[in-house]
């Protein structure tokens, strides 16, 4: 276990209790992400500075922030262990981000019975709104509803009405092929078959691609991300597959995979997305200040909710006060929501009773290499879609709460 900590605004305390008195007024951020694997890039070092670039953005408040910061290896019972040292030890209030749905859901668990605050950024599956939601939980950025929601509806309208998924075997893999195949059948179309690889660790995808290649399927749903997506889209473009008319659904994509890829390979794909740096002034503005302050690349969305969904909790703090914020995390949730949200990330929203934030989702398509205008220059937007029409409507979710 990697835990590092950063006192972003910290004073000198050499007495035991001015050190409890400043530990009563400061607000404890803890980041729980991926610092080396399959997520590091898409999360992982730049959430942590997206994070920071949120504390500098909310330095008129008079906050005094404390951020720390670690590696879950995508492990869930190592989650589960930072989560608890940190609210059992360390006095984190709230924390940020958790890629893997596994992971995350292990640790909204122990964020619920601490009653702290749960800023779920990269985690996709939709239970975190559905059965397993929680008054201590705001899940920011996107799901797995959403993403099937946009990607698998638009290509089964275009023709791709046969699907074969390649899924990562774990629980945001398995909600994600759950969500497309419902998408996919309610418009009228089937899923012919599936191959679930070992998550982490495979690198070889191509039993599975051969397989979906066999199964003659009009599309191949990924149902994963990460590194993984790079790996496999290049090993499908080795072995042909969209020559053979078979089409690639990238079911979920980042920025950050693209970047690896290449715009030669990727080209073509469709994805959904909840932010893309070049949208507007106000995203080119935050994605200015972290090139600026931290010589950051353009933010994915994961990245981009870990910014917003930090200043939003930020200024909920400074609303209600430190105290009480400290006293109950459920209680702060609430007054989250009640709050109206507007960051430079994804502008105005708000955060509906089962915990889910809303805003606007995107379908995006990856630009050809000549298409490009220079660096980051990646995507073409197709479509957007409504916060209230983007996301599972909240009746459909069997969340507790509502």
């Amino acid at each position: 276990m990697n835990i590092a900590r950063r006192a972003l605004v910290l004073g000198a305390a050499t007495l035991p209790t001015l050190a409890r008195a400043q530990a009563q007024q400061t607000i404890r951020l803890g980041i729980i992400s991926d610092m080396s694997g399959a997520f590091a890039d898409l999360s992982g070092p730049n959430s942590v500075l997206a994070v920071r670039q949120a504390i500098q953005d909310a330095a008129s408040l008079g906050l005094r922030v404390e951020l720390v910061t670690a590696d879950h290896q995508n492990k869930p019972d190592v989650a589960v262990n930072i989560a608890r040292q940190w609210f059992d030890r360390d006095g984190v209030d709230a924390l940020i981000d958790v890629p893997a749905s596994s992971a995350a859901l292990a640790a909204n668990a122990v964020v619920r019975e601490k009653n702290k605050v749960f800023l779920a950024s990269a985690p996709g599956t939709a239970e975190l709104t559905g059965a397993q939601c929680s008054p201590n939980t705001v899940q920011w950025t996107y799901d797995t509803w959403m993403l099937a929601n946009s990607t698998a509806r638009a290509m089964v309208r275009e023709g791709g009405d046969s699907w074969f998924f390649v899924t990562a075997d774990y629980a945001f893999g398995h909600s994600m092929e759950v969500e497309g195949a419902k998408i996919i059948t309610a418009e009228g179309g089937r899923v012919l078959g599936n191959a679930r690889f070992p998550f982490p660790g495979t690198t070889d995808f191509s039993a599975f691609l051969l397989r979906a290649q066999a199964s003659r399927a009009k599309v191949v749903g990924l149902a994963f991300g990460g590194t993984d997506m790079a790996n496999a889209v290049k090993q499908a473009t080795e072995f042909g597959l969209q020559r053979r008319g078979q089409k690639l659904a990238a079911l979920i994509l980042f920025i950050s995979e693209v970047h690896s890829m290449g715009l030669a390979t990727a080209k073509g794909l469709v994805c959904s997305e909840s932010f893309y740096w070049d949208l507007n002034d106000r995203t080119r503005a935050l994605t200015a200040r972290l090139k600026r302050n931290f010589n950051a690349p353009p933010p994915t969305m994961v990245q981009a909710g870990c910014y917003a969904a930090t200043l939003h909790y930020l200024k909920t703090v400074a609303d209600m006060g430190v105290a009480e914020a400290k006293r109950s995390g459920a209680a702060t949730v609430a007054r989250m929501k009640a709050m109206p949200c507007d960051d430079d990330a994804f502008g105005p929203g708000t955060i509906r009773a089962d915990g889910r934030k809303l805003h606007p989702a995107y379908l995006l398509e990856v630009k050809a290499p000549e298409e490009s205008r220079g660096p980051w220059d990646y995507y073409k937007v197709l479509a957007t879609v409504p916060g209230d029409q983007a996301f599972r409507p909240m009746a459909e979710g069997g969340c507790p709460l509502v």
